[in-house]
């Protein structure tokens, strides 16, 4: 079993982010669980969301508290939150950042890094503002090529499903994350 845990802000689509993921999953033949967790619910505070995506039934039905990987759809939280807390050894960060996964040395020290320039792709296709990109989509192409757990294709129809505005905007720029995220292939 795969437990990704997803750090975002309240308006950035972390939630949908999380349901999008786990539906490209189910529909590459996976078991998946989806859910969010909410402090104050408000645009612009830290929101927490899971997945978990498996070969088997998955039983668990607790947050995740020790993922394998974590994806940052706002580089700010990594100054507001401990990014890291409980993430295993070895795992992946994917974190939407205009910078090369490099230059996060501390982190691989323990972790493997990806980056790619979500807000970039997100406000290339128009997808909300430039005071409040959001990147949910844009970054979900990345973390299905790092990851491997489902296809681009299963990620589209996902995407049709539960961002039914601008899908094709949607679809876009998670193709063009998934054909521009900078990861170490051989980590």
């Amino acid at each position: 079993m795969i437990e990704i845990l997803i750090h975002g802000r309240g308006g950035q689509g972390g939630v949908k982010a999380s349901l999008s993921l786990a539906s490209a999953a189910a529909k590459a033949g996976k078991y998946v669980q989806s859910f969010p967790e909410f402090g104050v619910e408000r645009r612009g505070a830290p929101v927490k969301a899971f997945t978990r995506i498996s070969d088997k039934p998955i039983a668990e039905r607790s947050k995740i508290y020790n993922p394998d990987h974590v994806v940052v759809m706002d580089p700010t939280l990594m100054h507001a939150v401990d990014i890291t807390a409980g993430l295993k050894e070895g795992g992946w960060i994917i974190i939407n950042s205009d910078k090369s996964p490099e230059l996060f040395e501390e982190l691989a020290k323990k972790f493997k890094v990806a980056t790619v320039n979500a807000t970039k792709i997100a406000l290339d296709n128009k997808l909300g503002s430039a005071a409040a990109p959001i990147v949910n989509t844009a970054i979900l192409g990345a973390v299905i090529k790092v990851l491997k757990v489902a296809d681009i294709e299963s990620l589209a129809k996902a995407i049709k499903e539960f961002v039914p505005v601008k899908s094709e905007a949607n679809i876009k720029a998670a193709k063009e994350s998934f054909n521009s995220v900078k990861y170490n292939e051989e980590a």
